[in-house]
């Protein structure tokens, strides 16, 4: 995250935008893999900003080592997110509106493991009993974009059943 950090020092915790990446990553249960987050200690889906020069493809390869030491073999664009409902705050008062991609990771290799500090812990949850502890954010592209879940849900399915 150098880049986003190299420019709060000139704009303090004004909105900002940026752009960055959500996965859904399933298991053989069809179920889909949570980071509880050290920053909300709540849960959310694994993914992060993007770094100057990167594609939406490189920032989910690299999000997803850093954050589950799991290497992509195959992923596919399920939505582009954007807008004023992609708008969050952080807890330490950073303000942003994201452009966020929403990937399936159809399939990946590695062990599974909290690789970072950004992740508590790693869990596996049925997609029809999520957690409710989830940040706000979260909750909100769940909530206001239809079955975007269930949608990556099946078109991971399509792939590997």
């Amino acid at each position: 995250m150098s880049y986003i950090k190299d420019l709060r020092k000139y704009v303090g915790h004004n909105p900002i935008l940026t752009a960055g990446v959500v996965l859904f990553v399933f298991n053989d249960k069809d179920e889909v893999l949570m980071q509880l987050r050290t920053d909300y200690n709540q849960y959310g889906f694994p993914g992060g900003a993007m770094e100057l020069g990167e594609s939406f493809e490189e920032v989910a390869r690299r999000e997803l080592k850093e954050e589950t030491n799991l290497d992509i073999i195959d992923l596919e664009m399920v939505k582009v997110l954007s807008g004023k409902d992609t708008y969050r705050e952080y807890p330490n008062g950073d303000k942003l509106y994201d452009i966020t991609a929403i990937f399936v990771v159809k399939k990946y290799s590695g062990e599974l493991r909290v690789n970072d500090n950004e992740s508590k812990k790693l869990e596996w949850f049925n997609v029809s009993n999520l957690p409710s502890n989830m940040t706000e954010h979260t909750k909100n592209y769940l909530e206001k974009y239809g079955d975007i879940l269930g949608d990556a849900l099946k078109m991971y399915k399509g792939v590997n059943k």
